[in-house]
């Protein structure tokens, strides 16, 4: 259930970010775009039937994994920005 809520999460921030948080996500997402664009597993990197940006090692779409706050990077380049509470 906890990766749905990431989904959803993610995509909330990226399209409809709550006001408070707004400046946090921007920043948090550039810094992770850097990163991913970078990453060998970035699907521009690879052929892919999918026509979205995503992450050929965990299949996330990279738009809305990089805004989720509470997401990490499965291989550890970047972390989550807060824990998910429980």
């Amino acid at each position: 259930m906890s990766k749905l809520k990431d989904i959803v999460e993610g995509y909330r921030n990226a399209i409809i970010p709550p006001s408070k948080l707004k400046g946090v996500i921007k920043v948090v997402t550039e810094e992770r775009k850097k990163i991913c664009d970078q990453c060998s597993y970035h699907s521009k990197f690879h052929s892919s039937v999918r026509p979205d940006e995503h992450c050929t090692h965990c299949g996330c779409t990279l738009f809305a994994k990089q805004a989720c706050l509470h997401c990490k990077c499965p291989i550890d380049k970047w972390t989550n920005v807060t824990p998910r509470l429980k």
